[in-house]
């Protein structure tokens, strides 16, 4: 079952609150009535298309879930999802990227020197060689990765991956891609 059907199933009032009295011990259409306080004209259908969906099923008389269905769905959509783009040619500087850039952004400042060096490299490589940038537009750029867009300019300073004069900054290392 996907994601997307479980969702479905669950999209309506009635059938979650049904799904969840069954989730929370109740066992027979009735303690659902109880439990949800629905008419059984509501619990009933509901109940059934649970069954249909699979995601309630009868066993010995009593209604019963089956959290695995939830831990398949979630492996399913996880093994169909599309591969994140490549961050670095290197799969160990890759594999940090990855850990610390969500959708283009910055999740944290990595605290270990090595890991924020191959982090700061790649934020560098936003700033083109040879270009001097007032500080206004540094900050721009560097908020675009992370809120805390000071601390990053002082670590690129401090890095020397950035050179800064007067309030301007240029970018004075790390790998250049052609």
């Amino acid at each position: 079952m996907t994601p997307t059907a479980l969702c479905g199933l669950l999209a309506e009032s009635d059938r979650l609150a049904v799904f969840a009295a069954v989730v929370l011990g109740a066992r027979t259409p009735s303690a659902v009535e109880s439990a949800t306080g629905l008419p059984a004209r509501a619990v009933e259908p509901a109940i059934r298309r649970l069954q249909q969906g699979g995601l309630l099923a009868v066993a010995e008389g009593e209604l019963a879930t089956s959290a695995e269905l939830f831990k398949d769905a979630v492996r399913a959509a996880a093994t169909q999802a599309e591969p994140q783009p490549q961050l670095d040619p290197d799969r160990q500087r890759d594999l940090i990227l990855r850990t610390f850039i969500t959708d283009g952004r910055l999740t944290q400042i990595p605290a270990a020197h090595g890991k924020r060096m191959v982090v700061l490299e790649h934020i560098a490589s936003s700033f083109e060689p040879g270009v001097r940038y007032p500080e206004r537009e540094v900050n721009v750029i560097l908020r675009a990765w992370h809120d805390d867009h000071a601390a990053l300019r002082r670590y690129l300073v401090d890095a020397d991956l950035l050179s800064r004069d007067t309030n301007e900054y240029w970018r004075s290392g790390g790998p250049v891609v052609l």
